[in-house]
């Protein structure tokens, strides 16, 4: 699975992910085959952190 490039467009894509077809990021990265620490790392960079109990990043 290739995600997006872009870190804002990568936040919207794992967001909108996580609210309609996951119940937790590491469900949604294994499923996907992604890697979690580089999309924590890459969303990191622009503020972002996951938050388990709402299930996104914020």
């Amino acid at each position: 699975m290739k995600l997006p490039g872009d870190p804002n467009m990568l936040l919207s894509y794992v967001n909108l992910k996580l609210r309609d077809f996951y119940s937790s990021l590491d469900s949604m990265c294994d499923d996907l085959c992604v890697d979690r620490k580089e999309i924590e790392e890459k969303l990191k960079g622009i503020g972002y952190v996951y938050n388990d109990a709402q299930n996104r990043f914020e």
